[in-house]
């Protein structure tokens, strides 16, 4: 009996031991990408009530903090412009952790599936040379790994690496391309943290409190068909691979989904926009958040994919939020473009534009639908973003028009005054346009800066 009384209070007094080191999230550690000019947020575990302290080299100061009695610490440390190599120290009772090569600069999450995580090594253009001349000491990489959860988590697993090209020929490429050009423009330290699968619709990305407020939602949802890529069950990526960064300051967001939605195509907006303004929620910060248009593809049904893109054309209605057009750099035979350079260099100009007013006298969008004035058997067409807009072909292709019941039927269009002016000899009072409607239409429809118009239908 005494032995047994032995061998538990030596247990006990172990595990004791073990709860009151000092321990950090994943993503805190050597090499990570800190939020410039902030009050970013350090936190993790330790004992109950037990008290540390926590020194940052990038002002020599040392903070005293205090584990509550749920074991977890979190405390708000202020950051310097953008620079380092900087250390962090956390020193506590039994152990002490040291990260180190931490520097200041600005961290963006990337998310999505399949066209955001492809990486160099699942084939991209000009591969070889794009790996080859990837060393960028100061962009700093972080993959998410893939896991599913009932409800939101504390951790992710993964860990900082600096960009090279051992690490980037497995990162997301349009993540990369879009820090190579804002780190070429700014000079400052990138953080890309990916948190993106493969197939997955934006439910699954979508946190619970959504779908409560928004039965619809998960009405519209029962027309996602399983697959064998990912899980399609509400909210199953947003505990596992997001709620456990939202602790974390980010500059912002970068997106690239929707294909996966077509089943689901006319409710895309509202579960997009839902799913953006949650994340900021639960941020607590109204980021810039960036994504990419779907390109045209054979996605099985003949007018899905333009209703996914005129659904997220639509979503720019909400505030601090962008999209990169990609129909001219696409096949309709490939899902997965492999031109993912213009797709980060698009999402670059954007941000370097909209968040950071740099590039201030460059135009970054396409054509986009403005308005639509019915005058007599024609409707004028007015775009914005459309200096310079013309056609590279003798003919504007890809315009329809519709009667009184509804009925589409395909239109003549032509240039006037810096606006398209289309009509039908079938329809004699037209009551509405679309461009490019098809999921695998290709617009030949462009701006000065041959960036291509967005599909749309009028409102």
């Amino acid at each position: 009996m005494k032995l047994r009384l032995s061998l538990f209070f030596l247990c006990l007094f172990a595990v004791t031991i073990v709860k009151a080191e000092i321990t950090l999230p994943n993503i805190f550690s050597n090499e990570m990408v800190l939020q410039r000019e902030s009050d970013v947020s350090l936190y993790g575990w330790a004992g109950p009530s037990e008290e540390f302290s926590i020194y940052t080299s990038w002002n020599d100061a040392t903070v005293q903090v205090k584990t509550g009695n749920d074991a977890k610490w979190n405390i708000q440390v202020a950051t310097p412009k953008a620079g380092g190599p900087y250390t962090i120290r956390f020193i506590g009772k039994e152990n002490e952790i040291v990260l180190s090569d931490v520097l200041i600069g600005e961290v963006w999450l990337c998310s999505g599936q399949s066209n955001m995580e492809w990486s160099a090594n699942s084939k991209i253009d000009n591969k070889d040379y794009e790996i080859e001349n990837a060393n960028y000491p100061t962009i700093r990489l972080f993959t998410v790994e893939k896991r599913t959860a009932d409800y939101p988590l504390d951790n992710v697993i993964g860990t900082w690496e600096t960009c090279s090209t051992k690490t980037m020929p497995n990162f997301s490429a349009v993540a990369y391309f879009f820090a190579r050009k804002v780190q070429s423009e700014l000079n400052i330290p990138i953080g890309l943290i990916d948190s993106s699968w493969g197939a997955s619709c934006a439910e699954v990305w979508t946190p619970e409190s959504v779908f409560e407020a928004h039965p619809e939602l998960v009405t519209s949802h029962e027309l996602i068909q399983p697959n064998q890529w990912v899980t399609i069950e509400k909210s199953a990526l947003y505990n596992a691979m997001i709620a456990p960064l939202t602790n974390f300051k980010i500059g912002g967001v970068l997106w690239y989904q929707g294909e996966s939605n077509t089943a689901n195509a006319e409710s895309y907006q509202q579960i997009f926009t839902e799913m953006i303004t949650s994340w900021r929620a639960d941020w607590n910060n109204d980021f810039p958040f960036y994504y990419v248009q779907i390109a045209p593809f054979k996605y099985g049904g003949e007018f899905e994919g333009g209703i996914v893109r005129d659904q997220q054309r639509r979503t720019l209605a909400l505030k601090n939020t962008g999209m990169a057009m990609t129909s001219d750099i696409c096949t309709v035979e490939d899902i997965h473009p492999q031109n993912k350079q213009d797709v980060g260099l698009r999402l670059a100009n954007i941000a370097l534009k909209q968040h950071y007013n740099n590039l201030q006298d460059q135009e970054v969008y396409g054509p986009l639908f403005e308005a639509a004035e019915i005058i007599g058997n024609q409707i004028q067409i007015k775009f914005s973003h459309d200096k310079g807009l013309k056609s590279d072909r003798k003919k504007i292709e890809l315009f329809e028009i519709s009667n009184e019941k509804g009925e589409w039927f395909t239109a003549k269009a032509k240039l006037k005054n810096g606006m398209v002016i289309v009509s039908s000899k079938e329809v004699k009072s037209p009551k509405a346009v679309r461009y490019a409607w098809k999921s695998t239409d290709i617009g030949n429809l462009y701006n000065e800066v041959g960036l291509p118009a967005s599909t749309f239908k009028s409102e």
